[in-house]
């Protein structure tokens, strides 16, 4: 291969996902935008919250709790935005309710910072709860209709192969624009937060719903097929969240009861294992009527990208460990997340035209290999091997990163264009809300493995209390509990994708 061959497909790479780009994809792109240059405001309002209301670490995690709910039930609004007209608009009428409700939401937190008498209709408290809950419920809805609007913006009136790279480019643009936007606020919301009023941040931050709304307002949408209410999806939904909100509840309470205190007390593997069924069930209602064959493919590739998610990571102990034997600092971990944000988007975009021609389980096999290859030096960090040949732990750490980065998003593009392909017409808010809340269950299931490897690998910081060591430093597992790790990220998925998407029976 020739410097001319290498330089034309880079040049390939940067100009693709720009030719690829269509006026129509502009409403959908605005919306993940707006969604990504959410945190504007984020570092203020944390500040704010610390500084101006009562509410404990508990009742902070319980509001996180109730605040996850829109997401979990993604499926309810699915439904609606496939099945309820408003004033004969599928779509953007939803997107104008979805920002209605954010501004409400960020004008209660400009009269709760402004201290404007109309805001004192509860307490700060109430109001704020209040207010988050509304612009949550606005993001997902708007979240619910970029789905389905990708899967639509493309003509499918063309041969298949087609079809497929210009759904992938679509998402590809979509994870651009949430990390474009990312990257534009990240360190700008925290320089506002030190010169300007929280009153005027948030007052800024009325650009956020206005921005998803420019998209939907000057682009022309297409009609689209309406579905009926499928009540064992909507109502099976609206269930569901009531038995997640006492679940995540009751697990921040004293329970005298054994019976509700053991229940309780493994509420996220309940949660967890209902869920699964859940969705699982939901998901089958829609493959009903999808011909076996492909019907299949989509299940296994499914339970690879599944797989592939569900892998635990180190844990919290890997940072302290950097924190306490490598002597990183704040400052140096920020310059590591600000060159993992900015070399993830570059690897989106260079990568995007290889992603967009690939097989999905092809993609998320090169990607775990070269996820394991990279995590290798900081295994050999803690085992000291760098530090033996005069290397700097903090050059290895910028190196890694820098390498890693680029991967870090990629795995969303297969799974996005996958669900987008196969999604059905009059269904596809609904059948992206589900496989969503599917992968996010993978993530949970990380997490669980996550926490299993460290309660038998216990890897502790040093905690003080009235000048007394409470908790003992203690880092001699951290190695192995990397290694296993390590194994289980490379070996599980292999030998999945292996078994499911390349064995030949």
């Amino acid at each position: 291969m020739t410097i001319n061959t290498i330089k034309q497909s880079i040049k390939n790479s940067l100009l693709n996902p720009i030719k690829h780009f269509k006026p129509r994809y502009l409403p959908l792109l605005m919306i993940y935008f707006a969604y990504g240059a959410s945190g504007i405001s984020s570092v203020a309002e944390t500040f704010w919250v610390k500084e101006e209301l009562k509410l404990s670490a508990a009742a902070l995690i319980t509001l996180g709790v109730w605040l996850s709910i829109p997401w979990t039930i993604k499926m309810v609004f699915g439904q609606l935005v496939d099945s309820v007209p408003i004033l004969g608009s599928q779509r953007r009428a939803y997107v104008y309710i979805g920002a209605f409700l954010i501004a409400v939401g960020t004008i209660l937190l400009i009269g709760l910072a402004g201290n404007y008498p109309w805001a004192k209709f509860a307490s700060k408290e109430n109001v704020y709860i209040i207010s988050a809950l509304l612009t949550v419920i606005g993001f997902v809805i708007q979240d619910v209709v970029a789905d389905a609007m990708s899967t639509e913006v493309v003509d499918r009136n063309q041969p298949e192969e087609k079809v497929q790279e210009e759904l992938a480019y679509v998402q590809i643009l979509g994870r651009l624009a949430i990390s474009l936007a990312g990257v534009m606020v990240a360190g700008l919301s925290g320089w506002l937060a030190q010169i300007l009023s929280y009153e005027t941040i948030f007052k800024i931050s009325l650009i956020i719903p206005l921005i998803s709304v420019i998209g939907v307002t000057i682009i022309k949408l297409e009609n689209v097929k309406k579905s009926p209410i499928n009540c064992q999806i909507l109502c099976g939904g609206l269930i569901f969240a009531v038995f997640v909100v006492f679940m995540g509840y009751g697990q921040y309470q004293q329970w005298n009861n054994k019976l509700l205190a053991f229940i309780f007390k493994y509420s996220q593997e309940i949660v967890f294992i209902v869920s699964l069924g859940v969705i699982t069930y939901m998901i089958s209602l829609i493959l009903k009527d999808i011909a076996p064959k492909t019907r299949s493919f989509i299940i296994k590739t499914a339970v690879v990208i599944f797989v592939y998610r569900a892998m635990p990571s180190v844990g919290p102990g890997l940072q302290w460990w950097e924190i306490d034997v490598l002597h990183f600092n704040k400052a140096f971990f920020g310059t590591l997340s600000q060159i993992g944000a900015v070399l993830s988007i570059l690897g989106m975009w260079l990568f995007s035209d290889f992603i967009a021609k690939k097989p999905a389980h092809y993609t998320l096999l090169w990607l775990t290999i070269i996820t394991t290859i990279l995590f290798l030096p900081i295994i050999g960090l803690y085992y000291g091997i760098p530090q033996r040949l005069g290397i700097d732990p903090k050059t290895v750490a910028v190196i890694d990163t820098a390498l890693e980065s680029p991967f870090a998003q990629l795995s969303m593009i297969p799974l996005l264009t996958l669900i987008a392909i196969y999604a059905p017409e009059g269904k596809r808010a609904t059948w992206f809300a589900l496989m969503a809340s599917l992968m996010n269950l993978a993530l949970t299931a990380g997490g669980l493995l996550t926490k299993y490897l460290n309660e038998i690998f216990v890897v502790s910081r040093e905690v003080v209390e009235n000048g007394k060591v409470i908790v003992p430093q203690d880092y001699s597992q951290l190695g192995i509990l990397m290694i296993i790790v390590t194994v289980l990220n490379v070996t599980v998925p292999v030998v999945t994708i292996y078994y499911l998407m390349i064995r030949k029976k």
